[in-house]
Formats: C-alpha cells, sequence, structure tokens
C-alpha cells in the first residue's frame, strides 16, 4: 500500500486478519456523532464547565490548576462544610452553596441534552449493528478504547448482552459464612474483580462510574428507574462520576494518575500488541498523552513482534488526512490511514 493512500475499512480489517494481526480500537467523540451528529456534534458534555459563567467557580478552577469536575465538585462540598463549622458569613455560605449547585445542574443539564432518555430509544438495528461491529475487536483477544464519557459504549455493550466485554466490574458477596448462592448478599458493582480479563477501557472515565474513596463503582438500571435517573440521584447526593472533563494533554495525564482506574486503563493502553484501529479520533491538540501511551506501546528499537507495530487512524475528510500527516512523525510505529465513511459503525 502506497503511503499516503486512504484505504477503506474493510481492507483494513482483512489485511490484519490475513498476516494474522491482533488488533484493538481506540474511540474518540466521532463513534458518538455517527450516531446522531446532532446531539454529539454540540460536545455539550466536553464544554460544560467552560460555559460555567460564574466568578467563584472561575476562580476555584484557577486554584485547583485542573478542571477535573469530580474534584471540584468534592473542594466545594468540603468547602462548604469547614464554612458551616466555623459560622462563616452566611453570604459566602450561599455563594458556595449556590456554586456547587450551578456546577452541579450544569452537568446534568448537559447530560440530559447528550443522551437519548434511556438504551431502548436507540433503535434495534442500529444497537446490533454497533455491537456486531464492536465485536470483530473483543470476539478476538482484542481490547477496545474509549475517551468518550457518554453511555452509548456501555448501553450497546449491555443491551445486546455481549459476552466478549469484561470492564473489570464484578460483585462480592458479602455474607462472612457460607450462604446458598440464590440466598447470598452481594455488593454493587465494584471495580477490580475481574481487571484480569478486563477489554473494555474508558481512558477518561464515564458516566456510570463513581469513586466512594475506597472502591470505584458502576451505577446501573434499577427495576424502578431508568440509568440516567440513577446517575443524577447520585448527584444529587454528593457523589460524582469519575471523568477527566478536559485540559491539555499533561493535565489529563495527571488526573488520569491520580485515579486507580482511569490509571489501570490507561497502562493497557501503553502495554497493547499488533495494531490499533482508531474510529472518530483526531489526535488534537489536548491528545499527547494519548500518543505517548501509543509510542510507549511501540516500544522504539525493540526488535522483537511483541510490541505495536501499526495504527489505523479513520479519517472523515481531507483535512482530517492532512492533519494526520502534519503529525505523523510524533508516532514511533508505522501510521495508515482509512476513511471514517467505509467503516459501517450503526448500520
Amino acid at each position: 500500500m502506497a503511503k499516503n493512500e486512504i484505504l477503506s475499512y474493510d481492507y483494513v480489517i482483512d489485511y490484519l486478519a490475513k498476516n494474522n494481526r491482533q488488533k484493538h480500537l481506540l474511540l474518540g467523540n466521532g463513534f458518538s456523532m455517527a450516531y446522531d451528529t446532532k446531539i454529539f456534534s454540540n460536545n455539550a458534555l466536553y464544554k460544560f464547565i467552560d460555559s460555567i459563567d460564574n466568578p467563584l467557580l472561575k476562580k476555584l478552577f484557577s486554584i485547583i490548576g485542573n478542571k477535573n469536575f469530580e474534584i471540584v465538585m468534592q473542594q466545594l462540598d468540603n468547602f462548604l462544610e469547614i464554612a458551616e463549622i466555623f459560622g462563616t458569613d452566611k453570604e459566602l455560605i450561599k455563594k458556595i452553596k449556590d456554586a456547587g449547585n450551578e456546577l452541579k445542574n450544569s452537568l446534568i443539564d448537559a447530560v440530559k441534552g447528550l443522551h437519548p432518555e434511556h438504551v431502548f430509544t436507540i433503535p434495534e438495528e442500529k444497537s446490533s449493528a454497533c455491537y456486531k461491529w464492536l465485536n470483530e475487536y473483543l470476539s478476538k483477544g482484542g481490547n477496545v478504547f474509549t475517551t468518550n464519557y457518554d453511555l452509548l459504549l456501555y448501553w450497546v455493550l449491555m443491551r445486546n448482552d455481549s459476552q466478549n466485554h469484561t470492564d473489570g466490574f464484578g460483585r462480592d458477596k458479602e455474607d462472612e459464612e457460607f450462604v446458598p448462592y440464590d440466598e447470598a448478599n452481594y455488593s454493587e458493582l465494584r471495580w477490580g474483580k475481574n481487571k484480569k480479563n478486563q477489554n473494555t477501557h474508558y481512558l477518561h472515565g464515564a458516566l456510570p462510574f463513581f469513586d466512594t474513596g475506597v472502591d470505584i463503582i458502576k451505577e446501573e438500571y434499577t427495576t424502578e428507574h431508568f440509568l440516567l435517573q440513577n446517575i443524577n440521584e447520585r448527584m444529587l447526593h454528593k457523589e460524582y462520576p469519575i471523568f477527566v472533563t478536559s485540559g491539555n494533554g499533561r493535565e489529563k495525564l495527571m488526573n488520569i494518575m491520580h485515579n486507580k482506574y482511569l490509571t489501570f486503563c490507561y497502562e493497557q493502553l501503553c502495554n497493547i500488541q499488533g495494531s490499533l484501529v482508531t474510529f472518530g479520533f483526531n489526535f488534537g491538540e489536548y491528545d499527547e498523552h494519548i500518543i505517548e501511551a501509543i509510542n510507549k506501546a511501540a516500544k522504539q528499537g525493540t526488535r522483537t513482534g511483541e510490541k505495536l507495530l501499526s495504527i489505523y487512524v479513520g479519517v472523515y475528510s481531507e483535512s482530517d488526512a492532512e492533519h494526520i500527516e502534519s503529525i505523523r512523525k510524533k508516532f514511533k510505529c508505522k501510521v495508515n490511514l482509512f476513511d471514517s465513511k467505509t467503516a459501517k459503525v450503526w448500520d
């Protein structure tokens, strides 16, 4: 294949299969946009912090030095408790409460605006098609990585009762003595129990994931409420989802390294072998940490094949292709381009 040739998606998959190459998948916002451009092109979840106009919040973001929603929200909660204990001026306490409520409500509004109401809003044929597309990787020993926080990937895998994906979460038996399986008490979904077999990785976190301080837990459906309702309910009770909202590559990596789940996912990306296919990921100016992980996996100078040999970057337009060509030298492995429009993700 020519160096600057733009391949078809099917050609990439066939080529990797013929060469017995292990393949992995990296998803960006283009995966969600391919489902519904009208909703996801707004990037509401990515930009909700930048759109906040509260002076107190802006100062707090500046002092803390990043835009990690979870950390900022926890700082506000702690500040409020301290202020109330010391009997601080009531006007200041009100400002803190208002700022916290504004930040919390901004996220809730962004989530509602970004998503279909629930998993069954997604047409069955689209969900099935997407699952089949993802399963090309999951059923053949590959990993799926995503930098998206939204629920689309999670919904597709859950709705299709995927037997090939493992996100590392599981339940711990909480009975101290022996109890029959059908009578046992089990914990909520905690991360770590199944991490040895984990093949689905949310590199920047996701809305259903919450850090309790001891465990990383995953919110789920109940018989009474849809998933989004349960996530909103947790936030109203001062529990906040894990996701790295914004910042440059270095700031994102710092936030990742301060959370055991995110660190694990990132390190898995740093250690993949074979080839990486990317879809909807543009390798923008704030994605240097992802390029760094890819280069670690490439193990430049290592002669053995137990490393990342190549990446196949999906591009939608000529300008996308030109951008990847302009940063090609940043990668320490072979870079190939394919036409994202030829990948039938939701069709």
